[in-house]
């Protein structure tokens, strides 16, 4: 048996496979857990990425339909304005008289014992007003280039133009 020195020795361990030597069996050991951290943290990168995609597909979503409420609120608005323009009085009395309606004349009441309220009559259609002839055109005035617009003949004060605007 052949007696080596340390130097000897000490290489012959430092020249040995990984899991033979004393410090092989801790660096075995060790490669489980190293293993276990990776995963975990790639399962965490992965998870955080699905829900970043997440959170921008919803985002994506409530911009869309914040549009599409605009746009309903707007349509919704121009139906009233319709609405209230054909709901007008003056708008529901020329249609009345488009379709031949006529007000009606003084009110007939029926009580609760069948007798009646008042004299019935039929609506009659008021006389159709006659159309006025247009006006005539006035003489037209000649203007001065160099002097104020003339006056109106009704006294009303006319504004005067202001230079550069």
């Amino acid at each position: 048996m052949a007696t080596l020195t340390r130097g000897q020795a000490a290489r012959l361990v430092r020249g040995r496979p990984a899991g033979t030597g004393p410090g092989g069996a801790r660096q075995a050991a060790k490669m489980p857990f190293v293993l276990l951290v990776v995963a975990l943290l790639a399962g965490g990168l992965i998870s955080l990425l699905l829900l970043n995609s997440a959170l921008n597909q919803g985002s994506f979503q409530l911009s869309r339909l914040k549009k599409e409420t605009t746009a309903l609120t707007d349509e919704e608005q121009a139906l009233q304005r319709d609405v209230d323009g054909y709901s007008a009085p003056e708008a529901l009395q020329r249609r009345a008289r488009e379709l031949g309606l006529v007000p009606g004349g003084s009110p007939v009441f029926l009580r609760p014992d069948g007798k009646t309220a008042g004299t019935p009559a039929a609506a009659e259609a008021p006389p159709s007003p006659t159309p006025t002839p247009p006006p005539a055109p006035a003489p037209a005035a000649t203007q001065n280039p160099d002097g104020p617009a003339p006056s109106a003949p009704s006294g009303t004060p006319q504004p005067t133009p202001t230079p550069g605007r």
